[in-house]
């Protein structure tokens, strides 16, 4: 936080301006290190890549200067430099002033968040007070209405070293302003840099943003999706054993190759970086752009040290003509998948011709296709404003049962602080534990609840005669909307309060027991009554039925209502035999013939045909009454007990 003890504190400081002012001079000057290191580099006296370099500042601050190429054909590298800065030294040659360059780099750096800066006016051995003093009213005035403009302002010369000491004294007390980065936070570091030495394999360089790392870590390399392990690791060439937020670090990895890794990618432990190529974004734009940006234009996204190309979409205009005055709240779809979280800073640079758009911060990093129109901006709006309490009651809304991890990922926030907002949800019965792992919304249960019961009360009141719906099909229709999770979990719940009953397969209202329709009762009551005196020998059930003159769907639901009732057995012919007509046989028999009995001795007491007989016995087999033992047939006691007439 700001203003609290910087012990030990770690700072990164970009060194940014237009090309030829002096930035790797300056840089060389406050930390001894020459940041150009390639030839092209020192050939043509530019830089092209971003260099790096310890300094030196006392009070127990430690920092690293990255120096960023100052030409227009390296934006991309200037961008992919500055991501992870805590602070900007912008620098001004004093015998140019401000120039084209300078300005874009501020432009740039404000969308990026960056907040803090030191304005360092150079060459000033060169120039005459005069100069210099028409450079610094240059700079106020360029500077006015940006971020930038209450910076300090320093004058160096880079080679006879004056004002170098008030520039350094400057930077140790501009530090302590910034935010302090979060070290024990999941790790995560975009990789600017990486190349492979002989006997070490990959080894990557960059600003760590979040958290800590250790050798013998395990990381996730995105897009890749690798698990990587730290083998050493150095902080400015030194070797150590952990590195963290706000360092520049080196990694030598195992578990991959260096052909594998470029930069871009980046490097983490936080398993709420998910790879994303749809994004929610909150546009800014400075300036009016030279060309109207027109709905669904071709932009380069760069975000972290990656860059991608990608589809801007509107959803409450056609295309972008002038400067905006309010933030845009849009989507970007890119061509290739990257690790981003919510939060995170991004630049829109126009291809051709070649132009910075805005830029601004990602709201959602997992993104869903909208419709064009108001109702996705209003939607937009209540993400942007969301506190992290209502972005997981959102997420919980959209994906209806999550775990923590789940909605760590769909909202870009660390588990950690995940668990802490789920416990007030849970406190305040706003959101519900389904299991040991899975939540829900206390709403969703409620309304999910409601919907169940209205849909069985539907079902009852269309086949009454039926004692429940089978609980597949109604989990089946249900999936549509919700998850088998939630389902059960529900269907459990409304069990458990005894709002509902299960009967085998069944699913039906407490309340509920099957009836005969109001108009047809007394007829299906006839069938039912002449089915009983009938005993075993009858026409079958269809000619009682057609007897009645009873509309013919109810055939099908009577058939239902007297299996699912018990109130009748079939026999393996399909003949219906009547409940009690079927148990006062049983009783009967069990009465005249002794434990074991035959075929024959059934057919003397109960006076059925053969066929009958037979049929009636295999079904007490079935039904587990009787067990065959070859030609006889043996009680089963405590099942007979079950089906004896009171």
């Amino acid at each position: 936080m700001v203003g609290e003890d910087m012990s030990n504190t770690f700072f990164t400081i970009g060194m940014a301006g237009h090309i030829d002012h002096g930035k790797t001079a300056l840089t060389k000057a406050l930390t001894n290190i020459d940041t150009d290191r390639l030839k092209e580099e020192k050939e043509r006296n530019i830089s092209i890549e971003p260099g790096f370099a310890p300094i030196e500042l006392g009070n127990d601050h430690k920092a690293s200067i990255i120096d960023v190429p100052g030409h227009e054909k390296f934006i991309r590298q200037m961008i992919a430099g500055v991501a992870g800065i805590d602070l900007v030294v912008l620098v001004v040659a004093g015998d140019e002033g401000v120039m084209p360059q300078t300005k874009e780099h501020v432009e740039i750096l404000d969308y990026l968040g960056i907040e803090h800066a030191v304005i360092v006016v150079t060459k000033k051995d060169k120039v005459d007070p005069e100069m210099l003093e028409l450079v610094q009213d240059d700079i106020e005035l360029e500077l006015t209405g940006t971020v930038f403009e209450n910076a300090p302002l320093y004058f160096a010369d880079s080679i006879s070293g004056s004002g170098i000491d008030e520039l350094r004294v400057g930077l140790t007390k501009a530090l302590p302003k910034t935010t302090k980065r979060n070290a024990s936070s999941p790790f995560r570091m975009p990789i600017d840099q990486s190349f492979t030495l002989q006997g070490k394999g990959a080894i990557v360089r960059g600003t760590i943003f979040d958290g800590t790392v250790h050798v013998g870590d395990q990381l996730i390399l995105l897009p890749q999706n690798k698990t990587v392990r730290v083998k050493q690791l150095q902080v400015h060439k030194q070797d150590v054993n952990s590195s963290e937020a706000g360092q520049r670090a080196a990694i030598n990895l195992g578990g991959v190759s260096a052909s594998e890794v470029s930069r871009g990618n980046l490097l983490t432990k936080n398993e709420a970086v998910q790879l994303t190529q749809t994004i929610d974004l909150v546009l800014n734009v400075k300036d009016a752009p030279k060309f109207p940006l027109k709905q669904r234009s071709r932009v380069n996204f760069h975000s972290g040290t990656s860059e991608v190309m990608g589809t801007i979409v509107f959803f409450d205009r056609n295309e972008l003509t002038e400067l905006q005055t309010e933030e845009v709240l849009c989507q970007i779809r890119l061509d290739e998948p990257i690790a981003v979280l919510r939060g995170d800073r991004f630049i829109l640079r126009r291809p051709s011709p070649v132009e910075t758009l805005g830029g601004g911060w990602i709201l959602d990093s997992q993104g869903s296709k909208y419709k064009f129109g108001q109702d996705t901006i209003q939607a937009l709006e209540q993400k942007k404003e969301g506190t992290p309490e209502e972005r997981i009651v959102h997420a919980l809304h959209k994906m209806k049962v999550a775990t923590i991890a789940d909605i760590s990922k769909e909202i870009g926030e660390p588990i950690e602080q995940i668990n802490k907002n789920v416990d007030s949800l849970i406190e305040q019965n706003e959101v519900v534990s389904v299991n040991t792992n899975s939540l829900t919304l206390s709403t969703l249960i409620d309304q999910m609840s409601e919907k169940f019961i209205s849909e069985l009360e539907g079902f009852h009141s269309q086949f009454p005669m039926r004692l429940g719906r089978k609980k597949a099909e109604i989990v089946q229709e249900l999936k549509v909307a919700y998850p088998s999770q939630l389902i059960e979990y529900v269907i459990g719940l409304l069990i458990e309060k005894q709002k509902v009953n299960k009967n085998g397969p069944l699913i039906l209202i407490a309340a509920h027991n099957p009836t005969f329709p109001e108009k047809w009762e007394k007829r299906l009551n006839h069938v039912v009554e002449n089915l009983k005196s009938a005993g075993f020998k009858h026409d079958g059930l269809r000619v009682m039925f057609d007897q009645q003159s009873i509309p013919e769907h109810y055939f099908t639901e009577l058939e239902n209502y007297l299996l699912e009732t018990g109130n009748a057995i079939v026999l393996d012919d399909g003949t219906f035999v009547h409940y009690d007509v079927f148990t006062e046989a049983i009783d009967k028999l069990s009465q005249h013939v002794p434990e074991m009995f035959t075929v024959q001795d059934a057919k003397s007491v109960l006076d059925l045909s053969r066929k009958y007989c037979i049929m009636f016995l295999e079904r007490m087999d079935e039904l587990g009454i009787t067990v065959r033992m070859e030609n006889e047939r043996k009680w089963v006691p405590h099942k007979l007990e079950k089906y004896r007439c009171s």
